[in-house]
């Protein structure tokens, strides 16, 4: 039992990395949601490109995300500019950076059967995946803040 629970968790941190890419590319390339979800579920996840090999993903989990970023992000981008530091509204920070505080605070806000710690790690995570600065800090305080916020007693 405890391996399955591990792969699971392992296939959802696999499609929270991916979602990122794929939010990614949608924005700096403006590619549409459904075309985004396409060739992700086609060519990437769990495939191997340029001689990467993507992990499996929870396909189900990574279109969640995907599609609830897209839908929220009217209510999402606000959220994140309140924690930012005065003067770095969300539009000025890197694509990268801007689809990992999308989709972490979309899972906060949106995934409440998902505990807000397990978030904060993941997409902390996520973010020393592609930064080795700052950033990961930077991500992990602007989703504490949001925690706080959002999900007092998750951090009790």
């Amino acid at each position: 039992m405890t391996n399955e629970k591990n792969q699971k968790a392992n296939q959802r941190g696999a499609a929270r990395l991916a979602a990122v890419q794929a939010l990614y590319q949608m924005d700096v390339g403006r590619a549409s949601l459904e075309h985004t979800l396409e060739q992700f579920n086609l060519f990437r996840l769990g495939k191997e490109v340029e001689g990467d090999e993507y992990l499996p993903a929870d396909k189900d989990y990574f279109s969640q995300i995907l599609k609830g970023v897209k839908t929220h992000q009217v209510k999402i981008d606000p959220i994140i500019d309140k924690s930012l530091v005065d003067g770095w509204p969300v539009t000025r920070i890197d694509s990268t950076l801007r689809a990992i505080l999308r989709s972490a605070v979309f899972e906060l806000l949106f995934k409440k059967d998902i505990p807000a710690r397990v978030v904060i790690t993941e997409y902390m995570d996520v973010a020393k995946a592609f930064y080795d600065e700052d950033q990961p800090a930077m991500v992990n305080g602007v989703l504490n803040t949001v925690a706080k916020t959002y999900r007092p007693d998750d951090l009790k």
